[in-house]
């Protein structure tokens, strides 16, 4: 028995963007709420435009119960069709994935979002030519190859006034100043120079317009091999260690060629192992990291854990959910990323080393890893304009594939890859373990995460700054007879209001001047066990870090082999690594100075906020970290108007305005998940099956694993 709402009477109209067009539609669908398990929902009209799937109900034509963190541009209830996975039709009770030409349409619609987000659309009431042109609309436009001009980014480009804030401080290094202000930034101007060999693109098409390589590196050099075995710079340490990178030769090469390449990068190392520059570490990331079909197979498995259909299968997979999340090794992943970044933080500032990252484009590891070292290093990056103008550096204008590893244009599988998500979670490790460290929030974090299906900025949809050049004029349109103007996902007004932008901006941030050293504290944070793999009851251990003399088996079975390699691998010293690590971990933070994350087994943690937020069972209602913030906030609101009665008169230099975070008043009513799960979701618990419970009796081994002592009503919450 289905209970319904009656369909609604009054026409409601899709809100279309500047060069939206409406493709096609239906009426009388029923969009299911997933919450509880049951057949309850809301009739509506699905559209398809060339932005956009969405679902407009009665609710869509009011404002009444507008959420306080709306997006402007992708609502709750919109699907970009670039953030389209995949799409399963219902078939007498079957799901089937539905691919290119249908002969048979489904009575239900499935659409697995790749913000993690799972839509129910019921389809038995809606007229059979309607449904024929929905659902064929849907899966032609989400899901089969396109052209890179049919991008809605083109069309709303075309359309759209251009009225964007200039105010925007993200260096973009799209010139040669930019280049060059980042070397006197980081003081690496003595010894690098930025070139202009690559004007017009004649070396490279991979290679961005301008770049930094060592001064003794002459113009014929970087011509000889379309830049290829030339060591372009990164970064440069206040000691004068630089980070750079390299991208190789072909592997399949004739002999004669192969000695020539040799002989050409032999005199390459010599040239840059010299006085002025430091001793060089060549580091091959492509044999000390998992390659990129490994990371992809292993992101694959992971998010299935997150595309919950209902609350039963969310409770019959919190049973095996640690047994579930080990097995991806998606975790795993990320703290071999966060191993080689110390490493690498190592090798620059205490050997004083510089430090060569070798890959085969330089546009993928390379990209995560010299981001991350930077983040780790430099406490401009962990501003919100330092870190935007590191993800253009690095990114962007690097020339990483964004359209391939996103597959955007589902051109082939083969090449995509999350390797930009790799990288955000990563520095949300970071972000959760040193939070007054960084001016941007986990929120900040996730709707980065989210705009990379947003194609109305041309920041993630291009492969390189050649591409994106070379597809800037629009003499095809006529309505448009110069260049494109395109936008970036930097200018968040066009997200985001004013009350919603707060959000992305922490109000805890520890900003310089540094506070004097006598004062401050290791900062220290109980880690949340069922977010992380567990540690079983260990020895207490005297030694702090990623070596710990543990009898947990579990950490020797997920790290033993691993930790082996690692120490039995480098050219240093084998103990070298592991006493920068416990060392540093064993004085106080400098929020200001290097930061090194902590990598034992329960430090890794899942991204909380950005896989769990549309499950209402994993929401902790007036719990997690927001009811926490939320008090420190009351309590910084208290502080400052005691400040402003003491001081009247110059009230107005106090700094941070703490009024600026909406809807932290009353944190009891608020989600964990806050900003993304409000206060109008509730979720109730269903009874587990019984066949469910019956198993778990049968396996009389259950009591005696090491993760004896969780709670299994609510390992995931």
């Amino acid at each position: 028995e289905i209970h319904v709402k009656e369909p609604i009477e009054k026409e409601v109209n899709p809100h279309l963007l500047p060069g939206e067009l409406l493709l096609c539609e239906a009426s009388t669908v029923y969009k299911y709420m997933q919450e509880d398990g049951s057949n309850r929902g809301t009739y509506g009209k699905l559209v398809c435009t060339n932005f956009k799937i969405s679902f407009l109900d009665d609710d869509s034509a009011s404002d009444d119960n507008e959420p306080q963190f709306k997006n402007k541009i992708v609502g709750e209830n919109d699907i970009t069709l670039q953030c389209v996975d995949q799409i399963y039709g219902v078939y007498d009770e079957k799901k089937k994935l539905l691919t290119g030409q249908l002969r048979k349409y489904p009575e239900k619609l499935i659409i697995y979002c790749k913000d993690l987000r799972v839509f129910n659309f019921c389809l038995r009431y809606t007229k059979e030519e309607e449904v024929k042109r929905i659902v064929s609309g849907i899966v032609h436009h989400s899901q089969t190859p396109k052209l890179l001009k049919r991008l809605f980014l083109f069309s709303y480009a075309s359309a759209a006034p251009n009225n964007t804030d200039g105010r925007n401080q993200t260096v973009m290094f799209e010139t040669l100043e930019d280049w060059r202000d980042e070397l006197e930034r980081t003081k690496g101007n003595v010894k690098y120079k930025a070139v202009t060999t690559n004007e017009g693109y004649r070396v490279s098409e991979k290679l961005p317009l301008y770049f930094v390589v060592p001064i003794c590196i002459s113009e014929e050099s970087i011509l000889k091999y379309e830049g290829r075995g030339i060591p372009i710079w990164c970064w440069s340490c206040h000691n004068g260690a630089a980070l750079l990178k390299m991208s190789t030769f072909p592997k399949e090469q004739d002999d004669s060629t192969s000695q020539m390449q040799k002989a050409f990068l032999d005199g390459i190392y010599k040239t840059i192992s010299k006085p002025p520059y430091e001793l060089l570490k060549l580091d091959d990331l492509s044999s000390s990291l998992p390659s990129l079909q490994d990371i992809q197979t292993a992101y694959t498995r992971f998010k299935q854990l997150f595309l919950i259909d209902n609350s039963t299968d969310f409770w019959a997979t919190d049973v095996k959910w640690f047994s579930l999340l080990e097995s991806t090794n998606w975790l795993e992943i990320i703290r071999r990323v966060l191993k080689k970044a110390i490493e690498v933080a190592e090798c620059l500032e205490i050997q004083h080393t510089n430090v060569l990252l070798i890959e085969e484009s330089a546009t993928d590891l390379c990209c995560v890893i010299s981001s991350l070292v930077q983040v780790m290093m430099d406490s401009h990056s962990r501003t919100k304009s330092g870190f935007q103008s590191l993800i253009q550096k690095e990114w962007v204008i690097a020339g990483h594939s964004f359209l391939d590893r996103c597959n955007h244009l589902h051109k082939s599988e083969k090449e995509e890859a999350p390797v930009f998500l790799l990288l955000l979670n990563c520095v949300w490790q970071l972000v959760q373990q040193y939070p007054p460290a960084f001016e941007f929030t986990e929120t900040y974090l996730t709707v980065l995460s989210d705009s990379l299906y947003v194609p109305i900025f041309s920041t993630f949809f291009f492969n390189s700054q050649h591409q994106r050049d070379t597809n800037k004029s629009g003499e095809s349109l006529k309505t448009q007879s110069g260049p494109f103007r395109f936008l970036t996902v930097w200018d968040w007004a066009v997200q985001f209001d004013p009350k919603a932008q707060a959000f992305l901006n922490n109000p805890l941030f520890a900003e310089k001047p540094k506070p004097d050293r006598s004062q401050r504290k290791t900062s220290r944070f109980k880690h949340q066990r069922q977010l992380s793999l567990p540690l079983t009851q260990a020895k207490p251990s005297t030694k702090r870090g990623f070596f710990r003399e543990e009898t947990d088996h579990l950490i020797k079975n997920i790290l033993g082999k691993r930790i082996g390699k690692f120490i039995n691998s480098a050219d240093e010293p084998p103990n070298s690594l592991r006493e920068f690590y416990d060392s540093w971990h064993s004085k106080p933070v400098d929020y200001h100075g290097l930061l090194l994350p902590r990598i034992d087994g329960p430090e890794i943690k899942v991204w909380a906020q950005r896989y769990l937020r549309w499950i209402p069972e994993a929401q902790l209602h007036g719990g997690g970290t927001i009811a926490t913030a939320a008090k420190i906030l009351d309590l910084m609101e208290e502080v400052q108007s005691l400040q402003v009665k003491m001081d009247e008169e110059h009230s107005q230099a106090v700094s941070g305005d703490i009024h600026s975070v909406p809807m932290l008043r009353n944190s009891a009513r608020l989600s964990s998940l806050f900003p993304f799960a409000l206060l109008q979701r509730q979720s109730v618990k269903p009874a587990l099956p019984t066949s469910t419970w019956k198993d778990l009796e049968d396996e009389d081994d259950l009591v005696k694993r090491d993760d004896e002592f969780v709670d299994l009503s609510g390992d995931m919450l």
